[in-house]
């Protein structure tokens, strides 16, 4: 996977709560095993019209907002597992989900595949909408190593949880087998220390 270093960039504001996977992506684009592609598809409902137009009242159809930072409201994420709806979101561009609750499986998912959840506070996400409203323009800086969220305007900054074992491998770019193979000395090593019985 690609390495997660520190974020800073313009957002993209989704204020709409309680968005579920099948919003994000729907059913019937899922017929496709590979990651690539469906960022196409990515709310695409929302997107588009019955004649396939891009509905201009649609944030991602508006280009005064832009960046790697995705900001949604309060229970991002829920609804079915699919995997696919990590895919879009990654595949479009976005590197963080902000949100000031995430379901857990799509929370699982995001990390999984090199997509970076940031969970903060009703408070603090108020106030990056606000800003925003401000300033379309406005950055956040994400700092993963040190588990941060800055709004850069105001110098606002509020810490986030993260899976210390998914942050390492974020940081490094790893997947679970990737994981698994940088550890392939230490576990040659300990495997020659065990004894062997016959019987």
């Amino acid at each position: 996977m690609e390495k997660f270093t520190t974020i800073i960039s313009s957002c993209v504001p989704l204020n709409v709560e309680n968005v579920d996977t099948d919003q994000i992506v729907p059913a019937r684009f899922l017929k496709a095993t590979s990651r690539e592609g469906f960022g196409d598809n990515l709310f695409r409902d929302w997107r588009y019209d019955a004649n396939n137009q891009p509905k201009k009242d649609f944030v991602l159809n508006n280009p005064t907002y832009s960046g790697k930072i995705l900001v949604a409201g309060k229970n991002f994420g829920c609804g079915s597992s699919r995997e696919h709806a990590v895919w879009a979101i990654y595949d479009y561009g976005f590197r963080v989900v902000v949100s000031s609750f995430f379901a857990d499986i799509f929370k699982n998912n995001a990390l999984n595949c090199g997509l970076l959840p940031v969970q903060v506070t009703e408070a603090f996400l108020a106030k990056i909408f606000s800003q925003i409203d401000k300033d379309p323009k406005t950055e956040l800086k994400v700092d993963l190593e040190n588990q941060s969220i800055t709004i850069l305007a105001t110098g606002e900054t509020e810490n986030f949880e993260v899976n210390p074992y998914k942050k390492e491998c974020l940081l490094k770019g790893y997947d679970d087998v990737d994981y698994l193979l940088s550890l392939k000395d230490k576990i040659e090593a300990y495997e020659k220390t065990r004894t062997v019985f016959t019987v």
